[in-house]
C-alpha cells in the first residue's frame, strides 16, 4: 500500500461501505452537499459531457456518478478497497461505466500524467498523512490547461467547533471519529500547495451546510469551515 495513507482513516470508510448508498444513513451529508459539488464544477470547467475526469479519493462513488451522468469519462480511485466495491456495484447496478480503481493518486499519476481533463479530490486531503503529495499527484493527473478543483476543511475554532464538536457529536451529522482537526487546511495552505505543485489556484468558496433544513449551498465570502478551490494547471508546465 502506498506510504501516504492513514490505515485507520482505511478502516474507518471500509466500515461504513454498505452505507455509501443509504441516503438516511452515515453518508447522508455527502449525498446533500453533491449537488452543490456539481454546481461548482460547472460554474468553473463548464459543461462536464464528453470530459476525462478523474475522481481522487472517490469512496463509494457519489460524486463519480453524478459526473458520469452528466457525461463525462470517469476514473475513481480510493484505497478504501471495500468502498470501491460497494462503487463498483452500485454503478453496476445503475448501468454506469466508471472505471473503479484501489490505488493511490500518487500511483495513478506515476501511469496517467496529464491524461485528464479535470481532476476533483473532494473531501480527502483532510484525510492524508501527507496531503501536499495528493495535490502534487492531481497536478500531474491533469493535462496542461487541465482544472483541478479541491473541497476540504478550513482550520480554526469555527469549523473544530462545526465539523467534530457539532457533527460528530452533537448531531451526529458524520460517524464519530471522521475528522481529526490537526489534519484541517486553511485556504492560504491549500493555494502555496497548488502553486508549489505547478497549479494556480483561480478560485475559493466557501459551502453552507444547515443541520436542520439539510440543506447546502455555495457561500463564496465564508470559508470558515468548508470551501472549494477551483484551481488550473499552466499550459506549459
Amino acid at each position: 500500500m502506498n506510504a501516504n495513507v492513514d490505515a485507520e482513516e482505511i478502516r474507518h470508510f471500509d466500515q461504513l461501505a454498505q452505507a455509501w448508498w443509504d441516503v438516511h444513513g452515515p453518508m447522508a451529508t455527502l449525498h446533500e452537499i453533491n449537488p452543490v459539488r456539481l454546481a461548482y464544477l460547472r460554474r468553473h470547467v463548464g459543461n462536464l459531457a464528453g470530459l476525462r475526469i478523474a475522481d481522487v479519493g472517490c469512496g463509494g462513488g457519489i460524486l463519480s456518478e453524478a459526473l458520469a451522468r452528466a457525461g463525462a469519462t470517469v476514473t475513481g480511485i480510493d484505497l478504501a478497497t471495500d468502498a470501491i466495491a460497494a462503487a463498483r456495484q452500485h454503478a453496476q447496478a445503475e448501468g454506469l461505466d466508471i472505471d473503479y480503481q484501489a490505488v493511490a493518486a500518487e500511483d495513478l499519476a506515476a501511469r496517467h500524467a496529464t491524461s485528464f481533463d479535470l481532476v476533483c479530490c473532494m473531501e480527502m486531503l483532510e484525510h492524508v498523512p501527507d496531503p501536499g503529495a495528493v495535490i502534487s499527484a492531481c497536478a500531474t493527473l491533469a493535462r496542461r490547461g487541465g482544472h483541478v478543483v479541491f473541497s476540504t476543511i478550513n482550520r480554526n475554532p469555527k469549523s473544530f467547533a462545526f465539523m467534530i464538536v457539532g457533527a460528530e457529536y452533537a448531531l451526529r451529522l458524520v460517524p464519530r471519529g471522521t475528522h481529526e482537526y490537526a489534519k484541517f487546511i486553511r485556504p492560504s495552505e491549500l493555494a502555496e500547495s497548488a502553486r508549489n505543485a505547478g497549479l494556480a489556484a483561480l478560485d475559493v468558496c466557501g459551502m453552507r451546510y444547515n443541520p436542520i433544513t439539510r440543506h447546502a449551498s455555495l457561500a463564496p465570502r465564508d470559508v470558515d469551515v468548508n470551501y472549494l478551490m477551483h484551481c488550473r494547471r499552466g499550459p506549459t508546465e
